[in-house]
């Protein structure tokens, strides 16, 4: 697959590009769900494609097409390096991408027990086992699902990256809702939207839906007759570890991904309060605060050997004494042109980089 993404890029590069990368993915995927204690839905699919970044001046030109083929994989370069010249006759800011030297290798994430060699028969027992046991214990509604993804990817850049990974996730979730005479209420396991990662099925098993299911029917219908939170003006508030990943997510994460801060992205989820110039004074939080965002830690979503950008992965402090952020080379690049801190802190090209004290 390597020679099918050379073929994007150098046609990417002959279109007028000063920078293409292009990505070939195969990816197989499994869902499957079950409602008070039947199956309801088994999803098998398989999907392949190629698609192509194309830098012109300082736009971008992204093309994507569902086919493996030499033939499509240079067409998806052209149009690539189509819609960069077309966006670049609108000028904007100069655009450098940060210095990185090539990556090469292959990576494939760890997998004690292949998914796709656990038969359905057994993966709709367990589900079914576990709604079954919700409802017999209160749940009015009971659900289980698991999904899984194979995914194979090969990339090729300009610079002259080639790296080829194997990933496979896969993970479970289930809930239990009660309803009452005047509201409902809803329990999930092991978290809003379950749980994934980088690993087998061995993290399923590891997850013990059915061991869990009593317990979170029970939880479910309890809170129907629960008293009500008292009104006070301060107290010490405990937060469930799903509850304060959702916290840290939405307070912390989106709140330092860099094309927020420049006004790069607006959507659902806001644009960021963090400005430029508070790098190196701002403090995020308590003292005793400390959040890390670690891209190295084997099993977790994000664990690969290379980012999509032909990045190696990092580790570093989102929030201490002043946050981080979460940034692409264009972005990296661009903030250091700006900055007032810019020179004792260069950057290297990293995934990640800190907020210079």
């Amino acid at each position: 697959m390597y020679d099918t993404a050379t073929a994007a890029v150098e046609a990417a590069l002959a279109a007028g590009a000063r920078y293409a990368d292009a990505r070939v993915m195969q990816i197989r995927s499994e869902a499957m769900a079950a409602r008070n204690g039947v199956l309801e839905a088994t999803e098998r699919d398989e999907r392949a494609g190629v698609g192509v970044r194309a830098l012109i001046g300082s736009s971008w030109g992204f093309y994507a097409v569902p086919d493996e083929g030499p033939a499509a994989a240079r067409r998806a370069g052209e149009e690539a390096a189509a819609v960069a010249r077309a966006s670049a006759s609108v000028p904007g800011k100069a655009l450098d991408l940060a210095p990185q030297a090539p990556a090469t290798g292959f990576w494939s994430s760890e997998c004690r027990e292949d998914p796709w060699a656990v038969t359905l028969a057994e993966k709709g027992d367990l589900l079914e086992t576990a709604t079954r046991t919700m409802r017999e214990h209160g749940a009015d509604i009971a659900e289980a699902s698991h999904r899984v993804w194979d995914t194979h990817k090969w990339l090729v850049s300009s610079e002259g990256s080639r790296v080829d990974q194997h990933i496979v996730e896969c993970g479970a979730a289930m809930s239990a809702t009660a309803v009452g005479e005047r509201e409902t209420q809803r329990r999930s396991y092991p978290g809003i939207r379950g749980q994934y990662g980088t690993r087998g099925w061995e993290l399923v098993r590891e997850l013990d839906l059915a061991g869990n299911a009593a317990r979170i029917a029970e939880e479910a219908r309890a809170l129907l007759t629960a008293p009500e939170c008292p009104s006070i003006d301060a107290t010490d508030l405990i937060l469930g570890s799903e509850q304060m990943a959702l916290q840290i997510h939405e307070s912390v994460g989106h709140a330092v991904e860099l094309d927020r801060i420049l006004g790069w992205e607006a959507a659902f989820a806001g644009t960021s309060w963090l400005d430029l110039a508070q790098m190196g004074s701002l403090r995020f939080g308590s003292e005793l605060m400390n959040i890390t965002a670690d891209a190295t830690l084997p099993g977790a979503l994000a664990a690969s050997a290379m980012t999509t950008r032909a990045r190696p992965p990092t580790r570093w402090t989102s929030c201490a004494k002043a946050p981080g952020w979460a940034s692409s080379r264009a972005e990296t690049r661009r903030r250091w042109q700006a900055s007032p801190l810019a020179g004792p802190c260069a950057p290297t090209g990293s995934t990640a980089s800190p907020w210079c004290a």
